[in-house]
């Protein structure tokens, strides 16, 4: 959520987006050099490495869900 009081980002909001940041990154890898960041720090397809791709993806919903409703929010 939004912290009306500064209208900063809530610890949660910048977890989401590190970890979207992360996850993009991870992509970007893969795609450019076909090296995967995540299966390399913690296994291919650990329960770790699974743990984190959820994360990531809950992360990306729970961003889209924020954008709309930073949009929806009147300005001052």
């Amino acid at each position: 959520m939004v912290d009306t009081r500064t209208d900063g980002m809530s610890g949660l909001a910048w977890v989401a987006m590190v970890l979207v940041i992360v996850g993009a990154l991870n992509w970007a890898l893969v795609g450019l050099f076909d090296w995967n960041l995540v299966a390399a720090l913690f296994g291919t397809f650990s329960a770790l490495t699974r743990i984190v791709y959820v994360l990531v993806g809950l992360s990306g919903l729970y961003l889209i869900f924020l954008s709309t409703r930073l949009v929806q929010r009147p300005r001052a």
